[in-house]
């Protein structure tokens, strides 16, 4: 095993341990703390990567943006942080089926894969990422469709949040 696939596997291991803290802590401020960790791991993956620029966007918007605007919010409610509902949901066991034969079925897929032993292609020199990253996105041929559709959905959400706030009771 090379050092980057040895820092991949314990990057790995440690976001995926802080994605169940996310979802198994009842404390939501430790929540959100656990969220920014898999955040930050998921950006050392873009790194491992070879995606610099993944790798800045991932810390600044989902890191340094929306988790903190998220631990903020929580704060400024002044609402009782602790569960007053059901700990648990009465159809658990669907998801928790769910779970395992989606674990299941990426294990079969993954087990006879070639993909792990590989490492990433080496950027020639002179290679401009973020040029070649604005031309995808802006290429007919290319991801201008996905892009658009998702600046129309946040554009939805952010008129039904306008809407929500200004809504007289």
């Amino acid at each position: 095993m090379t050092t980057e696939q040895i820092i991949f596997l314990i990057v790995a291991g440690a976001t995926l341990a802080s994605g169940l803290l996310v979802v198994t802590s009842r404390n939501l401020i430790h929540a959100a703390l656990w969220l920014v960790a898999t955040l930050f791991g998921v950006a050392i993956v873009y790194t491992l990567l070879n995606a610099g620029f993944m790798a800045v966007v991932q810390v600044v918007v989902y890191i340094g943006a929306i988790a903190i605007l998220f631990i903020f919010a929580v704060m400024l409610t002044r609402k009782d942080m602790r569960d007053s509902g059901a700990q648990l949901n009465s159809n658990w066991w669907a998801g928790a089926l769910m779970a395992v034969l989606t674990f299941g079925g990426l294990f079969a897929m993954l087990r006879t894969w070639g993909g792990m032993s590989k490492t990433a292609a080496e950027i020639p020199a002179g290679f401009d990422q973020i040029a070649e990253l604005g031309a995808q996105l802006t290429s007919p041929e290319a991801y201008v469709l996905p892009f658009e559709v998702a600046s129309v959905l946040l554009l939805a959400a952010m008129v039904g949040a306008v809407y929500l706030a200004f809504n007289k009771k």
